[in-house]
């Protein structure tokens, strides 16, 4: 009983440790998402991890890989936010994406906590969920 109450006791903590960052890396993906449907790729760029600007390189590439990769994160017609979780250390953001023609797509954020605050390290296209929201 004293292990299953400890067990309890520790996940209720990581997904009170999760919730209590979810409004700043929701507003991080937000503000980046925004800059992307502005074509502001400079401004976009500055929301990724380092890891992620050393990919990349230039804002210019970036953009690149966006707008020819991720089309939906470029031009949404719908954005929420679904679960976040602390998964080995990281944390994730599943985020669901309506895009211009109607499809739902589920993508999940890898989030870094930095000097400077949350950066997107990483994303991962899970799921088109099918032809209409």
């Amino acid at each position: 009983m004293r292990t299953w109450m400890m067990g309890a006791a520790l996940a209720a903590s990581m997904v009170g440790a999760a919730w209590a960052q979810g409004p700043e890396i929701e507003g991080v993906i937000s503000n980046q998402i925004e800059a992307l449907k502005a074509d502001d790729f400079a401004q976009a760029f500055e929301f990724a991890s380092p890891s992620i600007r050393g990919i990349f390189g230039t804002p210019e590439n970036f953009g690149r890989m966006v707008t020819q990769g991720y089309p939906m994160v470029w031009r949404p017609a719908e954005v929420s936010y679904l679960e976040l979780r602390k998964e080995n250390g990281s944390y994730w953001q599943k985020v669901r994406i309506v895009d211009s023609d109607g499809r739902v797509h589920i993508l999940d954020y890898r989030m870094l906590d930095t000097e400077t605050g949350w950066k997107i390290n990483g994303v991962q296209l899970l799921e088109s969920v099918g032809v209409s929201a």
